[in-house]
């Protein structure tokens, strides 16, 4: 299972990258069964301009719609950053087998981070987690994407405050 586990987060980072070569956040969830990929997305609320445009919610309608139906109990997810609250609300409600994660998101994570949605037993559904699986290279995108945002606000907040010698004349 650990092989498998890393072959699909690889997978799942090759989509974060594709999310950060856009201009988001580079997060990125693959959704396998059996073996094979039925969805997977990318962070996407820039390019859709909503809040629902999460990797997770992206790969669960693709797989659902992949395996024609909202019950992915079939299914694994594998994503690049610990789920927040509103993803592993999906993540539950779509009923997944088995819940696979990077790096942890201590701001927003709703498995072990803030809350343990995976183990509460008040919900219908529990899954199996496992988290820290190509941790580093999970947080190292982010990071990466992160302190360049910073750096390109901070060029443009310069430009702004020191306007160019051309522009007065």
């Amino acid at each position: 299972m650990q092989t498998d586990d890393t072959h699909f987060m690889e997978l799942a980072l090759a989509v974060a990258r594709e999310a950060a070569s856009r201009g988001e956040v580079p997060v990125g969830a693959i959704i396998v069964s059996g073996g094979e990929v039925v969805g997977s997305g990318y962070n996407c609320r820039e390019e859709l301009r909503s809040p629902l445009g999460h990797a997770e919610i992206v790969a669960i309608q693709a797989a659902s719609n992949h395996v024609g139906g909202w019950r992915l109990n079939e299914c694994d997810i594998y994503v690049t950053l610990e789920p927040c609250l509103m993803c592993m609300g999906a993540i539950l409600q779509a009923r997944m087998r088995r819940l696979v994660f990077g790096c942890l998101d201590p701001k927003a994570g709703a498995v072990e981070s803030l809350f343990r949605l995976c183990e509460d037993q008040r919900l219908n559904h529990q899954l199996p987690a496992t988290g820290g699986v190509l941790a580093s290279n999970c947080a190292t995108i982010l990071a990466e994407f992160f302190q360049s945002l910073r750096q390109r606000k901070r060029v443009t907040q310069k430009a702004e405050r020191w306007p160019s010698p051309v522009e007065g004349a």
